[in-house]
């Protein structure tokens, strides 16, 4: 199962053959998605730093077919200029000029995109917008920023249209103002992602659950947008940039990309490990890598070692530790992911945990948790070393279930019969969507309010009877089933279970049935009655017999009423 690889017997020749053949013979799946989503940008350009930054850049980019320019200067203790204006050089574009306070510097507010930036200073008074005030326009097309360090504005990805750069930077200066001065006219770009609403487990009657798309986006593109009742998840086609860390944090498929789905790229991972194999290569290593990267490496001559199999992303984040388990469960030897420059923090943070819970998933089935890694940038010898360690198996992997979740426990089945699991629940990153909920029975009255509530089949009612069943293996621990219950009887337990009982439905609590004590039908539970006549034993319409109204079925109850009422037509008024 983790056996050691004799280096003498692999030819390096005939594996980059047997590449060369799947990469001819298989597509990987492409974002073929229409592009529906369109930037209209006129040129009104914003600039925003010092004067000995703002001005020589003002004049780098006049005459370069901007409509306008709008120059935030930065108050500075030692400049207190009376600047000449700076379209006295010939430009044709017009020119307005303002220097703010540290104060307000510190005060202003930019949201939007290309073509639609918003730029306020955001005072005790009413908000002042800059592009109504200056340029009498609705907003700013394109800001150039200068002083991304000294204004409290913060992206981890800026919006398309936000250019920072620090003008001291001679290498970058011309290539950066080229960009800048590109960004006129109209563009088009995909709606990367599609959401699910029936799928989602961020939200249901009122409570939050699930927020782990909102967590891992880099350019903010995600966020809750409140209802009257439920909140549900929005994704902005123009801030969204298609990282791919939302798609592969979703525990039930509820976010991801509309092509190619999650789906096509995990068969066509299965179908090329099996055309490398039937190709005679040995030892494959399938290596995640976007698009960029690898051009990068085309264009320097580099050539990856004939066992290295390369999966293109737009983005790492495309691909999680699904992904990078279902590949070494179809007969990867290795998973590596190759890092890339200037990697967004919550991105970076985003792997590394993938890839702790990837290594503790790995290590609960009893395999080598060395065969999923991080390969860093440059790291030449990381990308095409050996494997230590030969595939676990040569069968192919069958993935015929259409929900996420199905597909991962189908993986992880097949790892765990390729293991040895360790029949004990471990403990995995902090917001790992693996666990169990403990019941407490002397608390639930099986009211089912966390059933309906559960955003998976993880929950479900009894048939014959009263009863609350579990299957952990679709608990995704959202945490709604504990916010549902009325008697804050439910627990989450989180971890994963390395055994069979992770994949068998139990039962968590069962009662019998109370039957009406009219008609004899099995309405509720024994503790369900119970405690609604606790808790409506004062209640002045259940007052003096109507409490036996209480043991009676929904039928019985409304028959009692009436025949109260024709007995004592003034009862109600009594109430």
């Amino acid at each position: 199962m983790n056996q050691r690889i004799q280096l003498a017997s692999i030819d390096d020749q005939r594996n980059a053959e047997a590449r060369e053949t799947v990469r001819q013979r298989i597509s990987w799946p492409a974002n073929l998605t229409p592009a529906n989503v369109t930037y209209h940008s006129r040129g009104h350009a914003l600039l925003i730093g010092s004067v000995d930054d703002v001005y020589p850049a003002a004049r780098a980019l006049q005459g370069r077919g901007l409509a306008s320019l709008t120059l935030l200067l930065a108050e500075s203790a030692e400049h207190n200029p009376s600047p000449a204006p700076v379209d006295t050089l010939g430009g044709s574009e017009p020119v307005v000029t303002q220097m703010l306070s540290s104060d307000q510097l510190s005060q202003l507010r930019i949201n939007g995109y290309l073509g639609a930036f918003s730029v306020l200073i955001e005072s005790d008074d009413t908000p002042l917008d800059l592009a109504r005030a200056l340029i009498e326009r609705d907003g700013f097309d394109l800001i150039f920023d200068l002083a991304a360090t000294t204004h409290s504005q913060r992206w981890e990805l800026p919006p398309p249209g936000y250019v920072t750069m620090q003008w001291h930077d001679v290498e970058q200066r011309s290539e950066t103002l080229d960009s800048f001065v590109g960004l006129v006219g109209e563009f088009d770009k995909p709606r990367y992602f599609q959401v699910n609403s029936d799928l989602c487990a961020h939200s249901t009657s009122g409570n939050i659950g699930c927020t782990r798309c909102l967590d891992v986006c880099p350019a903010d593109a995600i966020s809750s947008v409140k209802g009257r009742i439920e909140s549900r998840i929005e994704v902005d086609p123009y801030l969204c940039q298609g990282v791919g860390s939302c798609t592969s944090a979703c525990p039930t498929g509820a976010i991801e990309f509309r092509l190619p789905e999650t789906r096509r790229q995990q068969d066509t991972l299965s179908t090329w490990l099996g055309a490398y194999r039937e190709a005679g290569g040995q030892m494959p290593v399938l290596r995640f890598i976007t698009h960029d990267s690898q051009d990068a490496e085309r264009a320097a001559g580099v050539v990856p070692a004939g066992h290295v199999i390369d999966a293109p992303l737009e983005e790492l984040g495309a691909a999680g530790h699904d992904q990078w388990l279902t590949a070494l469960a179809a007969g990867a030897a290795e998973v590596r992911i190759q890092l890339h420059p200037n990697m967004p923090a919550r991105l970076s943070a985003f792997l590394t945990d993938q890839v702790a819970q990837a290594h503790a998933l790995l290590e609960a089935l009893g395999h080598d948790c060395a065969r999923v890694k991080l390969v860093e940038i440059a790291d030449g010898a990381g990308r095409d070393a050996l494997p230590a360690l030969t595939p676990l198996t040569e069968a192919p992997l069958s993935l015929p279930e259409p929900e996420k979740r199905a597909r991962l426990n189908r993986v992880l089945a097949r790892l765990a019969e390729l293991g040895s699991p360790s029949s004990e629940r471990v403990a995995l990153p902090v917001g790992a969507a693996y666990g169990t909920i403990q019941v407490d029975s002397n608390a639930c009255t099986l009211c089912h309010a966390c059933v309906s509530n559960c955003p998976t089949p993880a929950l479900k009612s009894g048939t014959d009877q009263p009863a609350l069943s579990f299957l952990e293996a679709d608990c995704v621990q959202c945490g709604l089933c504990e916010q549902a219950c009325p008697e804050n009887a439910i627990t989450l337990l989180p971890g994963f279970l390395a055994t069979d009982a992770r994949t068998t439905r139990h039962i968590c609590h069962e009662e019998a049935a109370f039957e009406c004590i009219n008609c004899g039908k099995p309405f509720a539970t024994v503790s369900t009655v119970a405690t609604i006549k606790q808790k409506l034993a004062h209640h002045p319409y259940f007052a003096g017999e109507a409490m036996i109204r209480l043991e009676m079925c929904e039928d019985c109850r409304v028959k009692d009423v009436w025949k109260t009422m024709i007995r004592d037509p003034n009862a109600q008024l009594k109430v």
